[in-house]
């Protein structure tokens, strides 16, 4: 019988250094007694590290496993590493495909470990609450004390350092600690709640804030315990006002039902209401270079400039977008990413040479959300729509085309109204307010979202049909 020493909370990568050992010398999981013993010995306050397991048998593995057997060693089972090295066993012995055996004993109490750690490390991250005390230095430093039910602190430990990187703390748990001191990240031994401190000068105003949000219309109070479990409670200052909120919930709820109905006061923007701007005048290049500085809606701050249309002055035939995409913003020119390059292609089937055109947008700044360094398109809402219309009428004015090509649902209702199906109108002839004839069809980045190549294909088709439509026309005099 081989015994292998494994203190509580040990961890995963002493597991695997265990159990390569034990692989190279070929003992099975019943001759093997996984003993725990006191883990004080384990870690000082020294900076986190990654054992490297030198001289130990390499054991090929599914790619799911390192970090299913990571989470299931953190659980507070004592049988959870001999649990693991016997699916390691079984993994290198002739089932190589156990983890897809979901109703396997093994497996299923491997899932249910796994699921209990992930909880429980959800938990650590929704109900820590740092306290603030006075360090020796004058500088802040905050301590939390919190009571997992499984060796989590390991693995969350670099999260805290991410998410409050900015200032020095400790989170005191039982069995470890771990400490940033605004650079380097440390373990250390478990502490007592006492050695953390009970309440801080923000506390008040938390709780304060914590009733003031709470609603009683929406209690329900078995929700409420199954997120934020009673164990929890005593760490968190904001408990102690829980039992009598829940308790006045039902006569504050009444109160509210009986109050008179107060309307809701009214929105005002900061600026002219879009309506009544009036239509810039002046020739297009003029309109350009007022455009440029349009503040008409708050979309030209995060943009990086205006994007205004661009073709002969006199075209006989306008092509309506709808708004800018990043590739436009940077470039300062209307269609010239992947929805423009696509509308080339399409506008040379149909027989259009681009050249001949003027091509613009209903809004003409870009409005995106940003996902970490992506820019990601955002729909202009109606007020924006609205605010930038006075430009589109201008353009239109000046440019006098005989055809106007809306591209899209927005550029649609902007010419046709907000009644204008388009998938069930595309294609067909229109008479504008000012005598244009119009016509209107998908935009060529619905034909990019197409789930597949197949209909991307047939997409393609009509929208080069719809195109011909045009072309057909200039080719007959006015439509």
């Amino acid at each position: 019988m081989r015994q292998v020493d494994f203190p509580p909370g040990a961890g995963f990568e002493a597991w695997r250094d265990a159990a390569r050992a034990l692989l190279r010398d070929a003992v099975p999981p019943e001759d093997v007694s996984w003993t725990t013993g006191p883990q004080d010995d384990l870690l000082g306050a020294t900076p986190i590290s990654e054992s490297t397991g030198q001289g130990a048998a390499q054991a090929r593995v599914p790619r799911e496993f390192p970090p299913l057997a990571r989470s299931v060693l953190a659980h507070s089972d004592p049988q959870s590493p001999a649990l693991m090295y016997r699916i390691l066993w079984r993994l290198t012995h002739g089932e190589p495909r156990l983890l897809e055996q979901v109703t396997d004993a093994d497996i299923v109490r491997a899932r249910a470990c796994e699921k209990s750690v992930h909880r429980d490390a959800h938990k650590m991250k929704a109900f820590v609450r740092f306290r603030e005390i006075a360090a020796h230095d004058g500088e802040p430093v905050f301590v939390a004390w919190f009571e997992p039910e499984h060796y989590v602190v390991e693995q969350l430990a670099p999260f805290f350092a991410g998410r409050f990187a900015g200032m020095r703390w400790s989170i005191l748990t039982p069995y470890r600690s771990a400490h940033w001191d605004g650079q380097e990240l440390s373990l250390g031994p478990g502490a007592l709640r006492s050695d953390a401190p009970q309440d801080d000068v923000l506390e008040d105003l938390w709780r304060t804030y914590y009733a003031s949000i709470f609603n009683p219309a929406r209690l329900k109070v078995k929700a409420m315990t199954q997120e934020m479990p009673q164990k929890y409670w005593k760490n968190l200052p904001e408990a102690r006002l829980i039992p009598g909120l829940v308790r006045e919930a039902a006569q504050r709820r009444d109160a509210m039902v009986e109050q008179a109905f107060a309307a809701p006061n009214r929105k005002i923007r900061g600026h002219v209401a879009p309506e009544a701007l009036p239509v810039p005048t002046g020739s297009l290049d003029e309109l350009r270079r007022l455009a440029h500085d349009c503040r008409r809606c708050d979309l030209w701050k995060p943009a990086t400039q205006t994007v205004f249309g661009e073709g002969p002055a006199h075209a006989r035939v306008m092509v309506i977008g709808e708004q800018p995409g990043d590739q436009e913003d940077l470039a300062g020119k209307p269609f010239i990413g992947p929805a423009g390059k696509l509308l080339d292609s399409a506008l040379e089937q149909a027989g259009l040479d681009r050249a001949d055109l003027y091509v613009t947008n209903t809004v003409k700044h870009f409005k995106f959300e940003p996902r970490g360094k992506t820019r990601l398109h955002k729909r202009a809402d109606a007020y924006e729509q609205q605010a930038c219309r006075p430009w589109l009428d201008a353009e239109i004015e000046r440019v006098k085309p005989d055809v106007i090509l809306c591209l899209g649902s927005m550029a649609a209702s902007a010419m046709l109204g907000s009644s204008f199906k388009l998938l069930k109108q595309r294609g067909t002839w229109h008479t504008g307010e000012d005598g244009s004839r119009v016509i209107a069809t998908v935009h060529p980045s619905y034909l990019l979202r197409l789930p597949d190549a197949s209909a991307r294909e047939q997409g393609f088709a009509d929208f080069v049909t719809d195109l011909r439509q045009v072309a057909d026309a200039l080719a007959k005099g006015r439509p």
